[in-house]
């Protein structure tokens, strides 16, 4: 279906789609050959579009033809090698790919007239910008590169919760046998350990060398992250600007029929954001595609103040969505998917 989009001229780009570039239930977004650095993060309100923003606030442009490094701390705008030209009843939603996240590079895309990040109305006719601010690690980024990926929707997909509680009962989506699935299925935090080690999860380190987003199994562990094991209590200490690399206490499944997001459990509980990039593709963690007793690996960051994170606590629910026809190809099933099976489990860009 959206091969069949761009074919249509609704998804239209500068370049021929790589090979893996339709993932299951998305579409990853290439950078454009310039980024501009700019002042500020901005919406561009019903009134205005991105480009005429973008004159009135950069500072600097940066020719990403033959690679650039961004730079933490600051704040780039590039426009993407695909625009939209969608149908009336179509809209879109975009969200980081998963290895983005887990490099705390925080992305997320603009459209004209926009009133809110990574969301496209429908029929909305026009190019898209990614936001790119690296939070931890200056990162090595070239025309091509892919740090977000695009979803369509026709209608309203999301299950509701009597719906979300068959699906459930029926295909058991995490492998608790006391599943809170009021809003979404509750997800908590591991801290009991894994391995003999009982490793919890990973810490960054500050003031490191650069990551290429591009660069597969390209670095070693240590020199980026400090792992971090069990304490007795089972609990862990968030400091403040700190990012960290934990997993779900639950097994996650997502059926080939669905597709799933996690989002926030409830902003009153704690200072704290779990989960930046977010999206499941349909398969994650399914038995028939390999997937069996996948973690959701967790991104979190503490705000301004220190907050204990209990074992078990929950922090995010995974909302179901269902797809209109089953994807031709899963989640790991022969489209070099990097995290499926998996247990606590840094990005890709790290030697295992």
């Amino acid at each position: 279906m959206i091969a069949a989009l761009a074919d249509a001229g609704a998804i239209r780009y500068a370049h021929p789609f790589a090979d893996d570039q339709i993932q299951p239930a998305s579409l990853d977004l290439r950078l454009g050959p310039v980024a501009y650095r700019v002042r500020a993060s901005f919406l561009p309100g019903m009134a205005s579009n991105v480009l005429d923003r973008i004159e009135a606030l950069t500072l600097h442009t940066i020719d990403l033809s033959e690679g650039a490094v961004l730079e933490t701390g600051c704040v780039h705008i590039v426009p993407l090698c695909e625009q939209l030209a969608l149908p009336p009843d179509v809209a879109a939603s975009t969200n980081p790919k998963s290895s983005t996240g887990r490099l705390d590079v925080f992305t997320r895309v603009i459209a004209d007239r926009a009133r809110s990040f990574d969301r496209i109305e429908a029929g909305y006719r026009g190019p898209l910008y990614a936001e790119i601010s690296p939070r931890t690690f200056p990162v090595l980024v070239r025309e091509g590169s892919r740090l977000s990926q695009i979803r369509f929707r026709r209608g309203q997909a999301t299950l509701d919760a009597a719906a979300l509680r068959a699906l459930h009962a029926r295909e058991k989506l995490v492998d608790s046998d006391h599943a809170d699935v009021s809003e979404g299925i509750a997800v908590g935090v591991d801290l009991s350990g894994f391995g003999a080690d009982g490793l919890i999860g990973y810490r960054a380190k500050r003031h490191t060398g650069l990551i290429d987003v591009d660069r597969r199994s390209g670095y070693d562990v240590a020199d980026f992250w400090e792992p971090m094991t069990a304490r007795r209590d089972r609990s862990l200490i968030l400091d403040p600007n700190e990012f960290y690399i934990l997993a779900s206490k639950e097994a996650v499944q997502v059926p080939p029929d669905f597709a799933a997001e996690m989002v926030p459990f409830d902003p009153l509980v704690g200072e704290f954001r779990v989960h930046y990039a977010g999206f499941f593709d349909p398969g994650f963690g399914h038995a028939g595609v390999g997937g069996r007793g996948a973690r959701a690996v967790l991104e979190v960051r503490s705000r301004e103040v220190p907050f204990i994170l209990e074992h078990s606590q929950i922090v995010g629910r995974l909302v179901y969505e269902r797809m209109q026809a089953r994807p031709s190809r899963l989640y790991g099933q022969g489209i070099g998917s990097n995290y499926q099976a998996q247990s606590l489990k840094l990005s890709k860009h790290f030697r295992a």
